[in-house]
């Protein structure tokens, strides 16, 4: 039997494997999620694998049906543009707070994930990875000063569901974009304009991946996985 620590860290590694692949869309939306199968792949136990479940179904990362297991969420355009919404308020009082609570090592800390982002292509997927988690960083940067731990976590809440969309949109094709300029402009603002202007930056960086997703679904290429095949009843029965 393993011993509590070790019970602990493989459930936290299982969870952590888990996350990340949902996120980057290596499971299709709507996917009922089998236990057994994953315990395979992941080369673990069912329990680990079960456990990680329920950790993830407390984030809405995962859909928990009683009797009938789980599943990845469904992708539906009216929750991506909630979810930009509830984004933009939520990072934009963030980053007010952290404007005003600015000092030294915050803004040398944006300036680092900055140069950091600089040094990976969103377009090679040889860096996609390297890219993403550099970007998530400049955004928590940006934050990281606004004095609430809380509302970091809910802002990195939110940040995953939205990183999911965007992981799923570049499967599925998705408008070029010069990502570094943006985030150059978001930099500048937030370091020597006002945070009116730098939260109307914010939220017109957001707006623009809303759109862009919005093209997506308009032209039907969302159309795939906005339904598991044979419907969700289906998709849910063992």
């Amino acid at each position: 039997m393993a011993k509590p620590s070790e019970k602990t860290t493989l459930s936290t590694t299982v969870y952590q494997k888990l996350r990340s692949d949902i996120i980057q869309g290596e499971f299709r939306p709507g996917e009922k999620l089998r236990i057994e199968p994953i315990a395979a792949t992941y080369g673990v136990g069912s329990n680990a694998v079960r456990e990680a479940l329920s950790r993830l179904s407390a984030e809405r990362l995962v859909e928990r049906y009683e009797q009938r297991g789980f599943a990845v969420p469904a992708i539906a355009l009216d929750d991506w543009r909630v979810l930009v919404r509830t984004r933009c308020w939520l990072e934009t009082k963030a980053l007010e707070e952290a404007i005003a609570n600015r000092d030294e090592h915050w803004e040398e800390g944006i300036v680092l994930a900055l140069h950091r982002l600089s040094r990976f292509r969103s377009d090679k997927p040889e860096e996609r990875a390297g890219w993403e988690d550099a970007h998530r960083n400049f955004h928590r940067a940006l934050l990281a000063n606004c004095g609430s731990p809380w509302l970091i976590e809910f802002c990195d809440i939110l940040a995953d569901h939205a990183a999911r969309y965007i992981s799923i949109s570049h499967a599925y094709g998705n408008t070029p974009r010069n990502g570094q300029s943006e985030h150059e402009a978001l930099m500048k603002v937030v370091l020597n304009g006002t945070a009116a202007d730098a939260c109307a930056l914010l939220v017109a960086h957001y707006t623009k991946t809303l759109q862009t997703i919005e093209e997506l679904f308009a032209q039907g290429r969302f159309a795939p996985l906005t339904e598991p095949p044979g419907g969700r009843a289906e998709a849910l029965a063992d």
